[in-house]
């Protein structure tokens, strides 16, 4: 069963391949060019937006992980250690403060205004590229 399943098809593929080839350099003639991939700067500019965009949101879920939502005497338990109810809390810029002490740490808020301005200059820069192409490349 295994011979049916995975060497008759290898075998007849590696066949085809080896016939295909002979006949081409029998003919002379050399292999066709393969053609190169085209790389656009808008292209790349909207794959840098999209990634931004992705970690952006990755970096906002593990700040929200910090947050209250069902227990919020739970969230100070887990984050700093005393179950009491949290002072205040907000998703926007991501907070969550247990008795005078903030709980997230520092580098989540200016991580997400870096990633939000990259995303959007990115998107700006994409959009502008794919417009200002030559009108013999469209």
């Amino acid at each position: 069963m295994v011979i049916l399943a995975l060497v008759l098809p290898t075998w007849a593929v590696l066949t085809y391949v080896n016939l295909a080839r002979t006949r081409r350099e029998a003919d002379g003639s050399p292999p066709p060019p393969r053609p190169r991939p085209r790389r656009s700067p808008a292209r790349k500019a909207a794959r840098a937006a999209g990634l931004a965009c992705l970690a952006g949101g990755a970096l906002h879920l593990y700040g929200l992980s910090y947050l209250p939502f069902l227990f919020p005497e739970d969230a100070c338990w887990f984050n700093a250690g005393t179950k009491v109810t949290p002072d205040s809390s907000s998703a926007l810029p991501v907070s969550l403060v247990c008795r005078g002490e903030e709980i997230v740490p520092w580098w989540v808020n200016p991580g997400l205004l870096v990633l939000a301005v990259t995303a959007v200059a990115a998107t700006v820069t994409s959009v502008v590229l794919a417009l200002r192409r030559p009108a013999g490349t469209r």
